[in-house]
């Protein structure tokens, strides 16, 4: 049974190939979004049911594009309605600055 020894020399060889390989992970661009969602995408993407995103529709909250008989939703719409409806959180014992 052969042993093998690992030198500092080794290790610091390691460290080098494991960073430059997380700096590749976390540098590359993220998968692209599509641009168009269906309606089973929202509601899955927003854990609602199909009314509430009837609602939504009705009140004006999301917009959407019907073609044929199928309604498509802007991702970009949906960010801004969650940015703007966005509700910052109050200071508290487990989150003080």
């Amino acid at each position: 049974m052969a042993i093998e020894v690992i030198t500092r020399e080794d290790l610091n060889e390691f460290r080098t190939l494991l960073l430059s390989d997380l700096n590749a992970i976390f540098n590359s661009k993220p998968q692209q979004q599509k641009q168009w969602l269906k309606s089973s995408e929202v509601r899955k993407l927003l854990n609602i049911s199909p009314g509430t995103l009837q609602n939504l529709r009705v009140n004006g909250t999301i917009t959407y594009t019907k073609v044929g008989g199928i309604l498509y939703y802007a991702s970009s719409d949906l960010e801004k309605v969650l940015e703007i409806n966005k509700v910052e959180a109050t200071p508290n014992l487990f989150n003080r600055k």
